[in-house]
């Protein structure tokens, strides 16, 4: 069963985006780099609990 998630800023902490993953077999917290709007660059985007 797939898990809504949603990614949170490392820098500034707005919530941006959301994505999907698959908590059976995937336990481990995602982290991506992506663009931020309010920091206007590239972060660390992580799952919040």
């Amino acid at each position: 069963m797939r898990e809504k998630v949603i990614l949170v800023c490392e820098e500034c902490l707005s919530r941006n985006y959301t994505t999907t993953k698959n908590k059976d077999k995937n336990n481990t917290r995602l982290e991506f780099k992506k663009y931020c709007p309010t920091c206007n660059k590239y972060t660390i985007h992580k799952e919040t609990k």
